[in-house]
């Protein structure tokens, strides 16, 4: 369980856009630009670029 104080001070790194979290998958999601899903390890948030999955491509 991700606190709501930590994730309103959260911000994507990459685009700095807001992050919600995906409580069923242990994600924090990106809403901004890049939509980016940073992984949730024991509790503690990984916001590293390099560790967060991108968006399924549409195309």
């Amino acid at each position: 369980m991700i606190r709501k104080e930590l994730l309103d001070i959260l911000a994507c790194p990459a685009c700095k856009g807001d992050i919600q979290y995906d409580e069923p998958n242990q994600k924090l999601i990106c809403v901004g630009e890049c939509k980016r899903r940073y992984p949730i390890r024991d509790g503690i948030p990984v916001m590293l670029i390099d560790e967060a999955e991108l968006p399924e491509s549409t195309a």
